[in-house]
């Protein structure tokens, strides 16, 4: 029987709700991806230049750590990976997620969510991220719509 799960980075709780919801529509498990440094409101004050989300996202090889792994990945068949938009691009602690397992073999499906961009960028970034996946195309989501695009 295949097993899904449902990862996700959340800055403001938008992506969360998105995920949850997904995750009650098709039974899948649930994984936040925390960062190990908590963002704070001044952290993604992204208007300033020297804020942390700034620094993170003008510094590709940036990968903020993760407070704590998924358990088991293995048996996962199928991943949906889940964020907001940045800078037109996925946030940085979902590249160190991407990059932290063996991806191969496993089908995953990015979603985002975002107050004006669009998903195309992040799709092509993620991809670069995990390329031996086999990548599915990838949605842009509102809380409303979650539940059937993930049917």
């Amino acid at each position: 029987m295949s097993k899904t799960l449902i990862a996700y980075f959340s800055a403001s709780g938008v992506t969360a709700r998105v995920a949850k919801e997904m995750a009650q529509a098709v039974g899948a498990d649930l994984y936040e991806i925390r960062p190990a440094q908590p963002y704070t409101d001044a952290d993604l004050d992204w208007t300033d230049k020297k804020s942390r989300s700034t620094a993170e996202m003008t510094d590709p090889a940036c990968r903020p750590a993760i407070a704590e792994p998924v358990e088991n990945m293995s048996q996962y068949d199928t991943v949906l990976v889940g964020f907001p938009i940045w800078w037109g691009v996925e946030p940085r602690v979902v590249d160190t997620f991407l990059e932290g397992y063996d991806f191969s073999n496993k089908t995953m499906i990015p979603f985002a969510t975002s107050g004006g961009s669009g998903i195309s960028r992040a799709e092509k970034s993620v991809q670069a991220h995990c390329p031996k996946a086999a990548w599915k195309k990838g949605q842009l989501l509102t809380v409303s719509g979650a539940a059937d695009w993930v049917r």
